[in-house]
């Protein structure tokens, strides 16, 4: 199978899995007690029930469950994620507006902690039994075993609150009028705590995940031949084990990259960062459905980008992967 057919394949195949996902998200979402006429009426003191049915026909809310869903698929098809009960603007305007903010702190999260963590593995089992190894997994556990949020908290509590390091809310100083390198700076210093947070639990996983896979491909028989041979512990490190260890890291990665965009939401909510995890709790919060089906539909489109993305580099780091698998 050439490259081309095999993403070809892969394309298909993502395309079935993003239409189920939107049918699924519509159904789930309008299952939910509630609804924006409901909370709409309450905010202003009007829930009579002729007020409600007037709203419920202008956000069209009156219509069977199906010609909703259809009307709506149909939006999908052409790119029209539909109309922002609460803030009177297209979806796709408020979701363009937060995207950048929660890529730059999902894709910053990610690598930071993809590469912390596979540092601290391979520290870990280069030294295995040693107290550097147990200081590294003794660490990782408690990072995975601490909620996230807790973790936020904390950080902010001491870094930001008690002793004044790095900015506890935003992605820039409100105001401050900065431009150029000065501005990069300012947000390079709000990054610092959300991706941080964020990115601990990741490298918690991949840490354990590098330390354990390298110990099993340092066991197997090329890797003592290479031993016995008398080649350089580093050379045989970096060559031999390392190079075979990274693919169910990278395999993990992928499927971890879509879990990173989920933690988001909350760090996002606890840092005041300005992006679409945070637009998606207000609209929870507000039963704002188009807004909460837009953030659903890029999430997981990003999700499906990102295997797609890993099926890819997987054939590139190790050719003997069978496209076909």
């Amino acid at each position: 199978m050439n490259s081309l057919e095999f993403l070809f394949k892969r394309l298909l195949k993502a395309a079935f899995v993003v239409l189920g996902v939107v049918v699924f998200n519509f159904l789930l979402i309008h299952l939910a007690p509630g609804d924006p006429a409901t909370v709409i009426a309450g905010e202003s003191g009007a829930g009579d029930a002729q007020f409600l049915a007037q709203l419920r026909q202008q956000f069209g809310l009156d219509q069977p469950l199906y010609v909703q869903l259809w009307l709506y698929f149909k939006g999908v098809l052409t790119f029209n994620m539909g109309f922002s009960y609460r803030n009177n603007l297209p979806v796709s305007e408020l979701i363009l507006d937060r995207l950048p903010a929660t890529l730059l702190l999902s894709a910053s999260a990610f690598v930071f902690s993809l590469l912390l963590g596979i540092l601290l593995g391979v520290m870990a089992a280069v030294r295995r039994g040693k107290l550097a190894d147990s200081l590294i997994m003794s660490g990782a556990l408690l990072f995975y075993a601490t909620p996230l949020f807790w973790v936020s908290l904390m950080a902010m509590l001491v870094f930001s609150i008690r002793l004044d390091w790095l900015p506890p809310f935003g992605m820039e100083t409100i105001g401050g009028g900065l431009t150029g390198a000065a501005r990069a700076w300012d947000v390079m210093q709000h990054m610092v705590l959300p991706v941080v947070t964020l990115g601990l639990f990741f490298t918690a996983i991949y840490t354990r995940l590098t330390r354990a896979s390298m110990l099993e491909v340092g066991s197997l028989d090329f890797v003592k031949t290479a031993r016995a041979k008398g080649v350089p512990a580093g050379q045989i490190t970096r060559r031999h084990v390392l190079r075979n260890a990274m693919l169910p890291v990278f395999t993990f990665a992928g499927i971890q990259a879509g879990q990173i965009l989920g933690g988001a939401v909350l760090t996002e909510t606890v840092f005041a960062w300005p992006g679409i995890g945070r637009l998606m709790f207000d609209a929870l919060i507000q039963r704002d459905y188009p807004v909460l089906l837009g953030v659903f539909l890029v999430t997981s489109v990003l999700v499906v980008l990102v295997n797609l993305l890993t099926d890819v580099f997987y054939r590139f780091i190790d050719p003997r992967i069978e496209a076909s698998s």
